[in-house]
């Protein structure tokens, strides 16, 4: 089984209200080939909500306590992050995941590009604290764009 960010399967789930559909993704789901998920809201977080990012590191670093995922508006939600993150490593294990297609860039769910932390759009290199702990599980976490470039050996 695939588990698939939720706003890749074309649920409004992004933290301004919106989707980021892949039409593969979405044929995958229709196949039950895949489940969406979507660590934030798992965590507690409800749609829409403030714009967040890692300061201070990465997602490994917020897992092990050296940094912490802020809202736009200076509000500590680390906590609901790493919440949400257990919840989804939970739920690869239930369907028994094989692979993990997530959205790029997202405080959650980033494989390799995350953004800088300081709200201006610049993006550095690190997972989500999502990708963090999935990838610490054994899983394997790849993008959007990483399973557009590899689709027919995955599936």
């Amino acid at each position: 089984m695939i588990l698939v960010s939720s706003c890749l399967a074309g649920l409004k789930v992004r933290y301004n209200g919106t989707h980021s559909l892949d039409h593969k993704i979405s044929k995958l789901i229709k196949e039950h080939k895949a489940i969406p998920v979507c660590p934030e809201l798992l965590g507690g977080f409800s749609t829409p909500r403030e714009p967040a990012e890692i300061i201070g590191g990465n997602g490994e670093d917020v897992l092990d306590g050296k940094a912490k995922v802020i809202e736009k508006s200076g509000k500590d939600v680390t906590e609901l992050y790493i919440k949400g993150a257990y919840i989804t490593l939970e739920r690869a294990k239930e369907v028994n995941a094989t692979v993990v297609v997530f959205k790029e860039y997202s405080p959650s769910c980033g494989s390799s590009m995350i953004y800088n932390g300081e709200f201006i759009g610049e993006k550095i290199a690190g997972n989500g604290v999502t990708s963090a702990l999935l990838k610490r599980n054994g899983l394997r976490v790849i993008s959007e764009e990483q399973f557009a470039d590899s689709f027919d050996g995955i599936i």
